[in-house]
Protein backbone atom coordinates (compact mmCIF):
# COMPACT_ATOMS: atom_id res chain seq x y z
CA UNK A 1 0.00 0.00 0.00
CA UNK A 2 1.17 3.15 -0.50
CA UNK A 3 2.35 5.74 2.49
CA UNK A 4 -0.36 7.86 3.81
CA UNK A 5 -0.18 11.12 2.87
CA UNK A 6 1.76 11.22 -0.51
CA UNK A 7 0.69 12.00 -3.90
CA UNK A 8 -0.20 8.87 -4.97
CA UNK A 9 -1.29 9.13 -8.55
CA UNK A 10 -1.88 11.71 -11.51
CA UNK A 11 -4.38 11.31 -14.86
CA UNK A 12 -5.36 13.83 -17.13
CA UNK A 13 -9.04 14.29 -18.65
CA UNK A 14 -8.83 15.70 -22.08
CA UNK A 15 -11.06 16.30 -25.32
CA UNK A 16 -8.47 15.02 -27.74
CA UNK A 17 -6.75 11.20 -25.69
CA UNK A 18 -4.88 10.78 -29.24
CA UNK A 19 -3.15 14.10 -29.00
CA UNK A 20 -2.31 13.78 -25.34
CA UNK A 21 -0.89 10.31 -25.66
CA UNK A 22 1.16 11.49 -28.76
CA UNK A 23 2.69 14.89 -26.68
CA UNK A 24 3.28 12.82 -23.26
CA UNK A 25 4.88 9.98 -25.52
CA UNK A 26 7.36 12.26 -27.12
CA UNK A 27 7.79 14.25 -24.37
CA UNK A 28 8.35 11.71 -21.01
CA UNK A 29 9.12 8.85 -23.05
CA UNK A 30 5.96 7.06 -22.14
CA UNK A 31 4.20 3.99 -24.15
CA UNK A 32 0.48 3.28 -22.88
CA UNK A 33 -1.20 0.43 -21.79
CA UNK A 34 -5.09 0.23 -22.21
CA UNK A 35 -7.15 -0.32 -19.50
CA UNK A 36 -11.01 -0.79 -20.29
CA UNK A 37 -13.35 0.94 -18.07
CA UNK A 38 -16.40 -0.01 -16.45
CA UNK A 39 -18.46 2.90 -18.63
CA UNK A 40 -16.87 1.76 -22.12
CA UNK A 41 -14.30 3.79 -22.02
CA UNK A 42 -10.73 3.24 -21.99
CA UNK A 43 -8.09 4.55 -19.82
CA UNK A 44 -4.69 4.56 -20.70
CA UNK A 45 -1.76 4.23 -18.22
CA UNK A 46 1.16 6.14 -19.20
CA UNK A 47 4.20 3.51 -18.35
CA UNK A 48 7.92 4.80 -18.10
CA UNK A 49 9.25 1.39 -19.03
CA UNK A 50 7.53 -1.09 -16.50
CA UNK A 51 6.53 1.77 -14.20
CA UNK A 52 3.30 3.42 -14.14
CA UNK A 53 3.73 6.97 -14.44
CA UNK A 54 0.10 8.50 -15.09
CA UNK A 55 -3.11 8.24 -16.97
CA UNK A 56 -5.27 9.57 -19.67
CA UNK A 57 -8.84 9.38 -19.96
CA UNK A 58 -11.66 11.52 -21.86
CA UNK A 59 -13.46 14.26 -19.56
CA UNK A 60 -15.53 12.58 -17.13
CA UNK A 61 -19.31 11.88 -17.81
CA UNK A 62 -21.45 15.49 -16.50
CA UNK A 63 -18.39 17.68 -16.95
CA UNK A 64 -19.93 21.06 -17.85
CA UNK A 65 -19.28 21.64 -21.52
CA UNK A 66 -16.07 23.93 -22.39
CA UNK A 67 -14.69 22.20 -19.39
CA UNK A 68 -10.54 22.83 -20.65
CA UNK A 69 -8.87 19.40 -20.08
CA UNK A 70 -7.63 19.34 -16.46
CA UNK A 71 -4.82 17.09 -14.29
CA UNK A 72 -6.13 15.60 -11.25
CA UNK A 73 -4.02 14.55 -8.12
CA UNK A 74 -4.64 12.03 -5.56
CA UNK A 75 -3.16 11.72 -2.10
CA UNK A 76 -2.83 8.33 -0.49
CA UNK A 77 -4.57 7.91 2.40
CA UNK A 78 -4.98 4.52 4.94
CA UNK A 79 -8.97 4.84 5.19
CA UNK A 80 -10.99 7.18 2.90
CA UNK A 81 -14.42 6.88 4.34
CA UNK A 82 -12.10 8.17 7.54
CA UNK A 83 -10.56 10.87 5.45
CA UNK A 84 -13.43 12.69 3.81
CA UNK A 85 -15.46 12.61 7.05
CA UNK A 86 -12.65 14.01 8.77
CA UNK A 87 -12.37 16.74 5.58
CA UNK A 88 -16.32 17.49 6.02
CA UNK A 89 -15.59 18.18 9.74
CA UNK A 90 -12.84 20.72 8.44
CA UNK A 91 -14.61 22.39 6.30
CA UNK A 92 -14.02 21.07 3.00
CA UNK A 93 -16.99 20.20 0.13
CA UNK A 94 -17.27 17.01 -0.95
CA UNK A 95 -17.53 16.67 -4.70
CA UNK A 96 -17.64 12.83 -4.81
CA UNK A 97 -18.26 10.66 -2.47
CA UNK A 98 -15.93 7.94 -2.11
CA UNK A 99 -16.70 4.78 -4.30
CA UNK A 100 -15.01 1.56 -5.48
CA UNK A 101 -12.99 1.65 -8.53
CA UNK A 102 -12.55 -2.92 -8.49
CA UNK A 103 -8.72 -3.29 -8.63
CA UNK A 104 -7.48 -0.24 -8.38
CA UNK A 105 -8.78 0.86 -4.73
CA UNK A 106 -11.23 3.70 -3.30
CA UNK A 107 -11.69 7.28 -4.73
CA UNK A 108 -13.06 10.49 -3.07
CA UNK A 109 -13.26 13.96 -4.14
CA UNK A 110 -13.48 17.42 -2.06
CA UNK A 111 -13.02 20.99 -2.51
CA UNK A 112 -10.57 21.82 0.23
CA UNK A 113 -11.71 25.38 2.99
CA UNK A 114 -9.25 27.56 0.60
CA UNK A 115 -11.44 25.80 -2.76
CA UNK A 116 -8.86 23.68 -4.51
CA UNK A 117 -9.61 20.49 -5.89
CA UNK A 118 -8.24 16.94 -4.72
CA UNK A 119 -9.18 13.20 -4.83
CA UNK A 120 -8.09 10.91 -2.42
CA UNK A 121 -7.61 7.51 -2.49
CA UNK A 122 -7.45 4.00 -0.28
CA UNK A 123 -5.57 1.81 -2.53
CA UNK A 124 -6.82 -1.54 -3.30
CA UNK A 125 -4.34 -4.53 -2.10
CA UNK A 126 -2.10 -5.43 -4.69
CA UNK A 127 -1.04 -9.07 -5.35
CA UNK A 128 2.45 -10.19 -4.87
Amino acid sequence: MAEHGKFYWNELSTTDIEAAKTFYAELAGWSFNEMPMDNGDTYYVGMLGDVPAGGIMGMPEGAPAGTPPYWRAYISVDDIDLTMAQAKAGGAEVLMEAFDVPGVGRIGTMRDPQGAEISFMTAAAQDA
